[in-house]
């Protein structure tokens, strides 16, 4: 690994997230390994300006501290969510081999030596059995990485990445958390019992549609299809025309 830090760039130290008591202390997220070193670098920066920091103790993960000008909880209550920084050069340089500050990895990219994009390292963690890289990957999901030579053989600040080789299947999509469920057997026959019976109402009801239906017109009776028209008989009373011209007949006869 080669270690070429950008001197030039500010340096998240941490973030303010809360007050202690009413006299102006505020609880700190830090982001350096050792968490009272956070005021080891000298005066933070913020964007409110320039504040000498004294670290007081640490108490459930975060460090509480006195920021010189913050004398009440009300002013320390408004710079809840500030964030701390100093610049690279006041950090110095680590005289141990292939040892790098944390905050020097966050931003890099997360490369493959084939060249493709993997993601982004947002953090650099130590749960107490050695640092872990987060990186984010390319579809958002987050995952740690043990940060070893095996693991990332080359670091290359000047490039803003670094080349990994992650452990096989490491970043590999989680499966689904929701397999298709096996039906019991009994739950399999009474679906079959219900597709039978349904198909049997079809095939019934599509059997009463074909039966003939009578239709009484007077006093005939008519047998015609369900689906097809109803004629009337014809009537075989002689109509006036007729019985006019039979007159006639008889008449003329």
């Amino acid at each position: 690994m080669t270690q070429e830090a950008d001197t030039n760039k500010k340096i998240c130290l941490g973030v303010i997230v809360g007050s202690h008591g009413v006299h102006g202390r505020v609880k700190i997220k830090a982001y350096t390994q050792d968490p009272k070193s956070v005021g080891a670098y000298g005066p933070v920066e913020t964007a409110q300006g320039s504040f000498p920091i004294k670290v007081t103790g640490v108490s459930k993960g975060v460090v509480i501290a006195a920021l010189e000008g913050v004398r009440d909880r009300t002013q320390s209550d408004a710079m809840r969510g500030v964030s701390l920084f100093v610049s690279r050069e006041a950090l110095g340089e680590d005289e141990e081999e292939d040892s790098f500050f944390h905050a020097d990895l966050v931003g890099l990219r997360a490369m493959l030596a084939s060249g493709e994009f993997v993601g982004e390292v947002v953090g650099v963690h130590d749960f107490g059995a050695g640092d872990l890289l987060e990186i984010k990957l390319v579809d958002g999901r987050l995952e740690l990485m043990p940060f070893t030579k095996d693991n990332v053989p080359e670091i290359r600040f000047d490039a803003r990445d670094m080349i990994i080789d992650p452990p096989a299947g490491l970043f590999d999509a989680p499966k689904s958390k929701n397999p298709k469920r096996r039906r019991s057997p009994k739950s399999a026959e009474k679906m079959a019992q219900k597709a039978d019976e349904k198909a049997r109402k079809a095939a019934l009801s599509e059997e009463l549609s074909k039966t003939p239906s009578k239709t009484e017109v007077g006093d005939s009776v008519t047998t015609q299809e369900t689906s097809g028209p109803v004629t009337a008989p014809e009537d075989d009373t002689p109509s006036e025309t007729d019985r006019v011209s039979g007159e006639n007949g008889e008449k003329n006869g």
